[in-house]
């Protein structure tokens, strides 16, 4: 970890040119998931740092969505280890639950309220303001007032992105993140992940298939 910033008597900063700030960074060992008999991540390693995106790409059950939940902290593994960084903090998997923005297909909604209803919702959870979120949902062309009971699939997957970015994370896991968009959809969710990767943000991608995106740090393929 590195040292604070020297200060001035009094607490004041003292300028140092060579002080670099803590930078978030991503990496993971070994890491190792079964489901009963079914080994489904068999020692898989990876690491992303800022304005990087890491893309993990394989067939159906190949243990893409898992990984991407062991990363979030929603899934402890049986081995292995996952060290994510913010601040200078390492954060366990509470902390990586709390700061990592997270697109998933199983992210559902609440059918009965509308898309502004559900993000003010997940904004309370979040603890966060629904600005940004709203301001999301603007450049995804999603009507606000719509029941999320009576969105189509690609409506839904603006939604997902809306909740992910709602509290300007470091750190996005995208689970198929282009899934049932439409040509504009994906154009303005790539915009949306490419200003995230130029101010230093990192993202792990899961994908059937390779993408063709500018900020690929580095591939791992689970199918082979």
């Amino acid at each position: 970890m590195l040292a604070p910033a020297p200060t001035r008597a009094g607490g004041a900063p003292q300028a140092n040119y060579g002080y670099i700030p803590p930078v978030p960074t991503l990496r993971f060992e070994n890491v190792r998931r079964r489901f009963g008999r079914l080994a489904v991540l068999t020692g898989v390693s990876g690491a992303v740092g800022p304005g990087e995106m890491l893309l993990v790409t394989g067939p159906n059950g190949s243990g893409k969505s898992t990984l991407l939940r062991c990363l979030a902290g929603l899934l402890a593994p049986d081995a292995g280890t996952i060290e994510y960084q913010e601040d200078g903090d390492t954060l366990d998997a509470a902390g990586r639950r709390r700061q990592a923005g997270v697109v998933t297909p199983d992210l559902a909604f609440y059918a009965e309220l509308t898309v502004r209803e559900n993000l003010e919702f997940f904004s309370r959870l979040r603890r966060a303001t629904p600005e940004h979120g709203l301001a999301v949902l603007a450049r995804l062309e999603l009507p606000l007032d719509r029941m999320a009971g009576a969105l189509s699939s690609g409506m839904r997957q603006r939604l997902r992105w809306a909740w992910a970015l709602l509290h300007s994370p470091r750190l996005l896991l995208l689970d198929e993140p282009f899934q049932n968009f439409d040509a504009p959809g994906e154009r303005a969710a790539r915009e949306l992940l490419a200003e995230h990767l130029a101010a230093g943000g990192l993202a792990v991608v899961a994908n059937p298939s390779p993408l063709e995106f500018g900020h690929v740090a580095g591939h791992l393929d689970l199918g082979r």
